[in-house]
């Protein structure tokens, strides 16, 4: 199997930094370029009017800003490592936006961090990983946050 691009979307949270570390080892072994996507969510204001039309705008002025600061500082962590790598910043709805990049970039596979959440939370919030996992054309590999409370017993 030849794996020539890795798509790493990131938000960065300390679940998409876990996978880093899995995006990163593959591309080394494989060679592959790596491409850092950070997807900033629509926001939606239900009562518009001029002003705060004024605010969104600059709020998302803001955002992006904050966006590109940390992904120059995950960029800078991966450089060292990674001889070809990429980033990107787009805006609209996370999963819709990973799988265009995958395709649009034509990613040999997916490396996603998962929050892990479980319950009332996945339900109502739904889960980016999953989605993108059973709607991507390409391979997804999906990382859980290492957690130290498992409270497994041996079988």
């Amino acid at each position: 199997m030849q794996i020539k691009t890795i798509l790493f979307p990131t938000d960065f949270s300390y679940g998409a930094h876990a996978a880093m570390d899995f995006a990163v080892s593959l591309a080394k072994n494989y060679n592959s370029q790596l491409i850092l996507l950070h997807v900033i969510q629509n926001i939606v204001i239900a009562d518009w009017d001029a002003s705060s039309s004024f605010q969104v705008a600059d709020m998302m002025k803001d955002i992006h800003k904050s966006a590109m600061r940390e992904m120059d500082r995950w960029c800078a962590e991966v450089s060292s490592k990674i001889n070809d790598m990429k980033k990107m910043i787009v805006a609209g709805v996370p999963f819709v936006e990973i799988i265009k990049a995958a395709r649009n970039q034509n990613a040999d596979m997916i490396v996603i961090g998962t929050h892990g959440r479980m319950g009332v939370s996945h339900v109502l919030l739904g889960s980016t990983a999953e989605k993108v996992a059973r709607k991507a054309s390409c391979p997804v590999l999906t990382v859980r946050i290492p957690s130290v409370d498992l409270n497994l017993k041996p079988a």
